[in-house]
């Protein structure tokens, strides 16, 4: 679940602005830095993000989104309405991502039982090969098939569906898609 978490943390940098509109807390170096201090580990203590961090990230969570909206049953989050890579770019972008950290083999062979090679990484952690890593653990994971878009009214989120019923990301959202509802029927009344 904690690829999946920061998986759809990263997704949700574009959310509601609570106007009608979209807003991505990734709109510059100072907003990957505060998301970053919201995901102790992903980066040094007292880390701040550059520029090409930013992008890379940004870049990267394009991808995540394409990806989201290929695996979701019916329709996409609106926020990413016109702004889809093709899905051949996006699979390209998450594995080169991910390749940022070159792996290699190490052997462990621990008294009284076989050897065993693992893999790890040859160079400290990448945050966008990070990133790239938790997103593919996710997408190729069971819980990939409870991923739903959220069709409440101004609600651009993701979410994982908990229970058969859950139609929304959260309770306001059902509220709101209760409330449209209601005014859409009464309307010509």
């Amino acid at each position: 679940m904690q690829d999946a978490q920061l998986t759809l943390d990263l997704a949700l940098t574009i959310r509601h602005d609570g106007n009608g509109g979209v807003a991505d807390d990734l709109t510059d170096p100072s907003g990957l830095t505060a998301w970053l201090h919201t995901h102790p580990g992903l980066a040094p203590t007292g880390h701040t993000a550059d520029a090409t961090a930013l992008t890379a990230v940004r870049e990267l969570r394009a991808a995540v989104r394409t990806l989201f909206a290929h695996a979701v049953p019916g329709e996409p989050s609106r926020a990413d309405t016109g702004r889809l890579l093709p899905l051949e770019e996006a699979v390209a972008r998450l594995n080169g991502a991910a390749a940022r950290t070159p792996v290699v083999p190490v052997l462990a062979w621990p008294e009284g039982s076989d050897p065993v090679v693992r893999h790890r990484p040859a160079t400290s952690d990448d945050l966008t090969s990070t990133l790239a890593r938790a997103a593919m653990a996710f997408l190729a994971s069971p819980d990939r098939d409870r991923l739903r878009a959220c069709h409440a009214p101004r609600c651009v989120r993701y979410f994982l569906k908990d229970h058969p019923r859950q139609e929304w990301c959260k309770p306001s959202c059902g509220n709101r898609a209760r409330v449209a509802r209601h005014h859409e029927r009464h309307r010509g009344e």
